[in-house]
């Protein structure tokens, strides 16, 4: 089993170039079933659940080449409409697929989907919502057996809670539908906003992503097309933290700095200099950050989830004491004993965990809980004195590509064994 070793408390200094954002890839991975063509998708990361998602492609019969960056999908020959249990496992978005397969397909077989393991999500919301387009779905046995055999019939769909993944299956199923398809209350986030912009311009007609009403008016059929996936914001998020935690001072190139207002706000609180011109961020770091009172994750344009276990990590060494407020998974605390590991000082009661600064921390041995979890002991190994050893890094894997690479060129004593 691979660990990451590393000796810590080294200032991080140099650049990094964002990868493409794994919140956004999935999804779009996912919609290239609807199309009856051949779809370009470039700024495609190297991540584990990219490698699922394209998995599943090849066995509902799409021909899937990758170079580089660039994933082209040819689509025109899908036969199956199932996911294996094994597929499904591997990662969480795999629900992605179900508007998709069934709208293409009319039916659609899938298991229960796995991946980090953050307490309910509401899929139930995605069923709900695809079952007023005209899903019909038996659940048992942990198997969804989906069929809408007639194609899927536009709607007015109203979410009681702003689901990201939600939103995006009712995109990928209602994008064909007879009709217009209005979701209110929609998520907001710009990922939706990348899968709209991919799903258009093969012939989609999407209005209002990224607001909280988006507009779907059913086409007949998508044709090919091609993309370039947005930036991270995550891992832009989680490079930060950890030059903030060590002192250092870092260049991010090909970023969208209006997708990390929040995360920026917090850090120029916490005593960070910051400066933005174009597609790239410079961060500047102070001898130890100061505490910022209180950090909410909300949906976009609030204050991301899965920044919070990245910057819990830094705030660690705060002078003072941060109080994060969890608004989106009940589970996400599952790093805190982990990090206690290092001497980190953490006191929660459900979802609310009060981080009180220390003014050091050691290396110890640790394992990841999930994947911001994961890049969250990255951070405290960084900054920590002495050696620590990272297991189940699998976490990791499924949302960084270079990670190791990327932090020993900013000067990190790091390597995976």
């Amino acid at each position: 089993m691979s660990l990451i070793t590393i000796n810590g408390a080294k200032k991080l200094k140099g650049s990094v170039r964002l990868q493409g954002a794994k919140n956004s890839v999935l999804p779009i991975l996912a919609g290239t079933v609807l199309i009856k063509g051949i779809s370009v998708i470039h700024n495609c990361p190297a991540l584990s659940d990219a490698t699922a998602a394209i998995k599943i492609l090849r066995h509902l019969g799409a021909t899937v080449s990758c170079e580089g960056h660039t994933v082209t999908v040819d689509s025109r020959e899908i036969t199956a409409f199932d996911i294996p249990d094994e597929l499904m496992r591997e990662m969480r978005s795999s629900i992605f697929f179900l508007g998709a397969i069934s709208a293409r397909m009319g039916r659609a077989v899938l298991s229960s989907p796995g991946g980090c393991e953050l307490g309910p999500r509401p899929i139930d919301l995605h069923l709900s919502a695809l079952n007023e387009l005209g899903l019909t779905i038996d659940e048992g046995g942990g198997v969804l057996n989906c069929s809408c055999p007639n194609g899927y019939t536009g709607a007015d769909i109203n979410l009681s809670f702003p689901s990201v993944g939600a939103t995006e299956n009712i995109i990928l199923a209602a994008v064909t539908a007879k009709g217009v398809t209005r979701i209110n209350g929609a998520a907001k986030e710009p990922e939706i906003s990348d899968l709209a912009d991919f799903l258009n311009s093969a012939g989609a007609n999407i209005h209002g992503a990224g607001s909280d009403t988006v507009i779907i008016n059913g086409v007949g059929s998508l044709s090919g097309a091609t993309h370039t996936v947005i930036p991270d914001r995550i891992e832009a998020a989680t490079y930060l933290a950890a030059v903030a935690a060590t002192g250092g001072k870092i260049e991010l190139l090909n970023v969208i700095p209006a997708h990390l207002a929040p995360v920026l706000t917090v850090l120029k609180q916490s005593g960070c200099e910051i400066n933005v011109s174009g597609k790239s961020i410079v961060l500047t770091a102070t001898a130890r950050p100061k505490r910022v009172p209180v950090i909410r994750t909300l949906p976009y344009p609030g204050f991301p989830t899965d920044a919070g276990s990245p910057l819990m990590a830094m705030f660690t060494l705060a002078d003072g004491s941060t109080m994060f407020v969890e608004n989106i998974f009940e589970n996400r605390y599952k790093v805190v004993d982990e990090l206690k590991r290092f001497g980190a000082k953490i006191y929660t009661n459900g979802r609310v965990a009060v981080v009180e600064g220390v003014k050091s921390l050691s290396g110890a041995t640790v394992q990841c809980t999930d994947l911001r979890g994961g890049a969250a002991l990255v951070v405290a190994a960084l900054a920590a004195n002495g050696t620590s050893e990272i297991g189940k890094i699998s976490h990791i894997d499924r949302g960084y590509e270079g990670l190791i690479e990327n932090l020993a060129l900013l000067g990190a004593d790091i390597k995976r064994c």
